[in-house]
């Protein structure tokens, strides 16, 4: 059986890592699909500033089955480093491998190693699935609310 490799996002990658992220957002989400220039803008954009975030992918027998996207900021509180993880997202065909188990732990290791001071993610109300696994993972909900404006 095949080893599932977690390892940051190279430019090797940009094609496959597009498709999943089309998928991410188009298929998953419901959201129309995006410009592709700046879809791939943004994937170079991490891959090229790295101090602004990173992605992690999973591989298996060479093709990607999921990415882990992080964004940088600040805690004023703790006066450190922040992460944000944006997005946690294996392609369907993949799911139950526990490679999103697996990419979660590697963002999570990630913000230890560096001593940040905490990674905050969102995910919908109604997506239960991952909720069992943040909860699996030790994931506590927030005391704070979360606010948006378009």
């Amino acid at each position: 059986m095949a080893e599932l490799i977690l390892r940051n996002a190279e430019e090797k990658d940009t094609p496959e890592l597009f498709d999943l992220m089309v998928q991410y957002i188009v298929d998953f989400y419901k959201k129309p699909m995006p410009d592709e220039t700046e879809l791939k803008n943004l994937i170079r954009h991490l891959l090229e500033h790295p101090e602004t975030g990173l992605q992690f992918v999973a591989e298996k027998e060479g093709q990607l089955l999921g990415f882990a996207t992080l964004y940088f900021t600040f805690s004023t509180l703790q006066v450190k480093r922040a992460a944000i993880l944006n997005d946690l997202f294996i392609k369907e065909t993949a799911r139950g491998e526990k490679a999103g188990e697996q990419l979660f732990k590697k963002c999570l290791a990630f913000i230890r190693e560096n001593d940040f001071a905490y990674m905050t993610w969102e995910t919908g109300k109604d997506n239960l699935a991952a909720q069992g696994l943040y909860d699996k993972m030790g994931g506590k909900q927030s005391d704070w609310l979360v606010y948006e404006i378009e």
